[in-house]
């Protein structure tokens, strides 16, 4: 099933896509596979293993399946200093 979401990018990832958001739809099982597509799309080298997850404000897991209207956003580790 086809779900419209607008996806969130930030720090590196906003750096990598060229942008801070996107509207897409997706037929992505879960929040792993939505990455994935994103990944290939933007050609982006960060394994999902370092990044968080979260949906509509809330941190998320990437088994969660995408719901549509939701706003996704992929958030990379952030240096302090």
């Amino acid at each position: 099933m086809m779900a419209r979401l607008r996806l969130l990018y930030f720090a590196g990832l906003r750096e990598a896509t060229g942008v801070d958001g996107e509207s897409v739809d997706s037929a992505a099982p879960d929040l792993a596979a939505l990455y994935a597509e994103v990944a290939v799309r933007h050609g982006l080298r960060w394994p999902r293993e370092h990044l968080r997850v979260a949906v509509d404000g809330a941190f998320a897991r990437w088994n969660d399946a995408p719901r549509e209207g939701s706003e996704v956003a992929f958030i990379p580790p952030v240096s302090g200093g």
